[in-house]
């Protein structure tokens, strides 16, 4: 398999956790990719010219990060990261697509901010900025354990956590409470986080 991607994409550090969780690093080759500048090296894997996209053993081409990471839970059976049906597989599912989207607006900030001074909107940072805090509630009040075995609602709520401190560490979200703060440092010294800290 063959994994583009790029060291500070927050959605391709999702995957690339999920492969050492899941035991398969190994059979993954990376492909360092730059999608701001030089689209055309994940075109053929995306059209949308966006990482993570993942080509599997059979030339499938695979995208966008929870695709991706469910693809991946199939290929080992152990640790079941996405349970396979009822509540319990919704509500992680549920909980990964909330901690994509405090990524969502989290990136729409820092891009937001990359913009000449003039071409910036306040309103669409205050809006997102608020949308972060009230998903970032949710998300704290249902970490569960940090230890043993993760779902993908967890590992995806951890790696969005250790985004907003990456990205926009003077902004409080809430995500600073002390539980919060022990919890993502114990997940932090998994060797899958260890191993995928952005640079």
């Amino acid at each position: 398999m063959k994994l583009y991607y790029s060291t500070t994409s927050p959605y391709a550090r999702k995957v690339r956790v999920v492969a050492m969780e899941k035991g398969l690093a190994e059979r993954i080759e990376l492909v360092t990719a730059n999608p701001w500048t030089d689209p055309a090296a994940v075109l053929a894997a995306n059209p949308l010219g966006k990482v993570p996209a993942l080509v599997s053993d059979e030339g499938l081409a695979l995208y966008d990060s929870p695709v991706i990471c469910e693809y991946l839970d199939t290929l080992v059976e152990e640790p079941r990261l996405i349970p396979a049906n009822g509540n319990a597989r919704w509500q992680v599912l549920r909980t990964q697509a909330l901690a994509d989207g405090v990524l969502d607006a989290a990136v729409s900030v820092v891009l937001d901010r990359r913009r000449p001074e003039a071409e910036r909107s306040i309103v669409s940072q205050e809006r997102a900025s608020e949308a972060i805090r009230r998903s970032v509630q949710v998300l704290a009040a249902n970490l569960g354990t940090a230890r043993g075995s993760l779902d993908l609602g967890q590992l995806a709520t951890a790696v969005a956590f250790d985004y907003l401190q990456f990205r926009l560490p003077e902004m409080d979200f809430g995500a600073g409470h002390a539980a919060v703060r022990h919890w993502c440092a114990e997940v932090g010294r998994r060797p899958s986080f260890t191993a995928t800290v952005p640079i």
